[in-house]
């Protein structure tokens, strides 16, 4: 490894710990791993050989014999120990049934909650520690700290075009306390920039995009091979007044503010508003109609482990690369929670998560059950 650029903003860890680094062979995970070996710190590289479509696609990118060539070249430069385990049958349970399931009942999910939760942050965690890590770390845009009470925060990494904690907002806190994100406090460009300071292989490889187990037709593509016919019956195109516009081929190949590839002309933009399994219709209608206020949510997570005694300010975020948006957020009854935002927000949709924000860091998030 070459000689590191100064001054570096390593993880602040004990002295003396074993960190297991989660790599891809991509530049995020490449630069993680370079500093924690600048760090000073025990470090070993794991890669995860994840489930991939019999017959249909390429592998999982994530795991591609070239990706694992790519990672084990950067373990080799940074002189580490490296080895690939086999996760394809819990990934395809906890994350791909999932998410197809999920599809089927009318919900537009996002797998990396889940893949997060249950694979790296859960089933990764625990194989690292059985090999001796004390902590996980991989390239997440992201931070944590320790809170006045003692308690782990989750908190937006400096980079506000990368920043990944809406995708990490349901780690427990005891899987905070294990997790560790170098790349919190830099920037997307700066990170390149150690890469190739660091003389990585992989610097200029670009970055993944789009779910990692599908293929070149998509998350469409996917559904119709492995949903049941009936999830994909076609059905009826309608207006906000019922008027038929033309047929769609499943509801589950649609989501909510799509307007490509929808087959209706009617002399003026329309976008997809709602998904109608009692009727089998897909209702669309002009852009305005998107908008909402009052968004319903169950499964929710607090990352404190309890809600707040009472409704509070926060900043609600609908989808990844959405803007947070002031609201008010009222805790209630279970696990279910209610966010009232100050003004319209676009395309919210039963599925997607709705995490919560209190300046930089996540007070909580769950799954949008309904809109209004």
């Amino acid at each position: 490894m070459n000689p590191p650029p100064d001054p570096l903003r390593l993880p602040e860890l004990p002295a003396g710990s074993t960190v297991a680094v989660a790599m891809s062979g991509g530049v995020d995970s490449s630069v993680a791993a370079a500093l924690c070996v600048a760090g000073g710190h025990r470090v070993f590289g794991v890669m995860l050989r994840l489930w991939a479509e019999p017959g249909a696609e390429a592998p999982n990118r994530c795991c591609t014999l070239g990706a694992i060539d790519d990672a084990r070249a950067v373990a080799n430069a940074l002189d580490i120990p490296f080895q690939v385990l086999d996760a394809a049958s819990v990934f395809k349970r906890e994350v791909v049934d999932a998410f197809t399931a999920a599809a089927a009942a009318g919900d537009t999910p996002n797998p990396c909650f889940t893949c997060n939760r249950r694979i790296r942050f859960a089933w990764l965690l625990e194989h690292a520690r059985a090999l001796g890590a004390d902590c996980l770390a991989t390239g997440h845009y992201a931070r944590v700290d320790v809170d006045p009470a003692g308690g782990h925060r989750l908190r937006r990494g400096v980079d506000a075009d990368k920043d990944q904690s809406y995708v990490l907002h349901r780690l427990s806190q005891a899987q905070l306390a294990r997790a560790v994100f170098p790349l919190g406090v830099y920037t997307k460009p700066e990170v390149r920039a150690l890469a190739a300071a660091f003389g990585l292989s992989v610097a200029a490889r670009p970055d993944s995009v789009d779910l990692c187990w599908t293929g070149p037709d998509g998350v469409a593509g996917f559904l119709g091979r492995h949903l049941p016919a009936d999830a994909l019956r076609p059905g009826a195109i309608v207006d906000a007044d019922g008027r038929t516009l033309g047929r769609h081929h499943g509801l589950p190949r649609y989501t909510v503010g799509q307007r490509r590839g929808l087959g209706v002309a009617v002399g003026s933009p329309v976008y997809v508003v709602a998904r109608d399994p009692v009727r089998n219709a897909l209702v669309v209608g002009p852009d305005a109609m998107l908008g909402k206020r009052r968004v319903a949510v169950r499964d929710m997570h607090w990352l404190t482990g309890a809600p707040p005694a009472a409704p509070m300010r926060v900043a609600a975020q609908v989808r990844y690369r959405s803007p947070a948006a002031p609201a008010l957020l009222l805790p209630g009854p279970g696990l279910t929670a209610e966010a009232v935002f100050d003004a319209p927000q676009r395309a919210p949709a039963p599925g997607q998560g709705l995490v919560a924000y209190v300046d930089d860091a996540v007070i909580g998030g769950g799954v949008i059950a309904a809109v209004a």
